[in-house]
């Protein structure tokens, strides 16, 4: 744990990145059940989900890039005091309406994650970074864990409680980055001069000989994810397994303690004994295999045995994508490539909810089978990331 005690930087942003993840893993598990209470169907929640990755796909990029060109520290403030007001917004919405706008605003300020990872390439040597990202993870799953349990146990008193708790948590967020967070871009102004936002390097990306692979499978693994689990994890457990709102933050916890446990013990211990494209291939392959399971599962043990399995894997493949991606691009780049990561995630999360929400009119399980199939094709994909040989380039 060297790279932790040596490195302030990294320990602040674990530190601001669990307060932030506290945030979200308070909303999320109530999220469906609150936008019920609006009138809304399940299609019409599945793009209050998508409306939130629609405006993060146009923003990342940006975001990413503005921190290469000014700074790490004022792009995360900015998103997190984004991500601050819209729970703010939720939590006193008079109508559907604000219930979007909301989303929306997360969405348009949803540059933190991807700052952080910049962070994290800013001030750890390559060979350092699967563990450096591994500890994010484990912030991100600690406030995960919390959230959730926050969120169990205020929702009975009234369900706006929950996101004004979630905004006061986050504002903490923007006062710890404001009071400790060092600069950390030794590079600004270096990147390449460019559009801020460029659709045609969106797409030329994906046939990088670098990264574009692991575009593609972070975008198609993004996309299964949010139509199994973002989307169709809720209905599911409240409609088919006839649990609470309160009963559903419980499962989220437990899946929050999974990915922390998976983070501090096995991440790091799997990518040093296969390697990081076979820990990458192999936990990729068990992804699919846990939402499989979960689309016949028919009893709650059954289903938490897979969210365990999930839980596991899961913590492996969202570490591993940023440390890979770390490696197949130059220094100076990190800020966006981290950023057009973002941008391909955002894609898969706008297609995956509204996927989940039209499979789940035909039977309310699909979206987990769905979500399989598509995991199943990263597995076929991910052996034609991290080829030797070929020069990384600043060209991003």
């Amino acid at each position: 744990m060297l790279v932790v005690k040596n490195n302030k930087s990294l320990l602040i942003i674990a530190l601001i990145a669990m307060v932030n993840m506290l945030g979200y893993g308070i909303i999320i598990p109530i999220l469906y059940a609150y936008s019920k209470e609006y009138g809304l169907s399940d299609f019409q929640n599945g793009l209050l989900f998508a409306s939130f990755s629609i405006c993060q796909f146009i923003s990342t990029p940006i975001i990413g890039r503005l921190s290469d060109k000014y700074g790490r520290r004022p792009m995360l403030l900015i998103s997190i005091i984004g991500t601050a007001l819209s729970f703010f917004i939720m939590a006193f919405a008079p109508n559907a309406l604000f219930l979007f706008l909301a989303r929306a605003l997360d969405g348009l300020t949803a540059g933190n994650i991807p700052v952080a990872f910049a962070v994290i390439s800013d001030t750890t040597k390559p060979e350092e970074r699967a563990r450096a990202f591994g500890l994010i993870g484990s912030a991100f799953n600690f406030g995960f864990i919390f959230g959730p349990a926050i969120s169990a146990f205020t929702v009975g008193f009234g369900s706006g409680v929950p996101f004004i708790i979630a905004g006061v948590v986050t504002i903490a967020a923007v006062i710890l980055t404001a009071l400790f967070l060092p600069e950390t871009n030794k590079h600004m102004g270096e990147v390449k001069s460019g559009k801020l936002f460029d659709f045609p390097l969106l797409w030329r990306t994906l046939f990088d000989q670098n990264v574009g692979m692991t575009f593609v499978i972070s975008l198609i693994f993004f996309l299964a994810f949010s139509c199994a689990i973002i989307y169709g994890f809720q209905p599911y457990t409240m409609n088919i397994l006839k649990i609470t709102a309160s009963q559903n933050a419980w499962l989220f916890t437990m899946f929050g303690v999974v990915g922390l446990l998976s983070q501090n013990f096995f991440v790091h211990r799997i990518s040093k004994a296969l390697g990081l494209k076979k820990a990458f291939t192999q936990s990729i392959l068990f992804t699919a295999l846990a939402f499989l399971i979960m689309f016949f599962a028919q009893s709650l043990p059954v289903f938490i045995i897979a969210s365990i399995i999930l839980g596991i894997v899961n913590s492996v493949v969202q570490t591993l994508i940023p440390t890979i991606l770390s490696q197949e691009t130059d220094e100076k780049s990190q800020g966006s490539i981290m950023g057009l990561n973002s941008s391909y995630q955002s894609i898969g999360m706008i297609i995956g909810p509204i996927l989940g929400g039209i499979v789940a009119m035909v039977a309310i399980p699909l979206p987990f089978l769905v979500g399989s199939i598509l995991v199943m094709v990263c597995f076929l994909l991910s052996s034609k990331i991290m080829r030797p040989g070929i020069k990384k380039d600043s060209a991003f």
